[in-house]
């Protein structure tokens, strides 16, 4: 879980592009980033085979 926390602070800072989430490690990341309190700046968007790419927006979703 710790380790999800510092993938999700690192792609907010700019440090990282993306974060790339199979599907056995969906749901672990899933319950830590909808209680990131900028949950909707953050996008998944599914991929072939499982695969969910999360990027940051500066706006956030509505």
């Amino acid at each position: 879980m710790e380790q999800y926390e510092k993938m999700l602070s690192q792609l907010q800072n700019g440090e990282i592009q993306s974060i790339e989430i199979n599907k056995d490690q969906f749901y672990e990341f899933r319950e830590v980033l909808v209680k990131h309190p900028l949950f909707k700046h953050f996008r998944g968007e599914a991929k072939q085979n499982g695969i969910i790419i999360y990027t940051y927006l500066e706006i956030p979703r509505s």
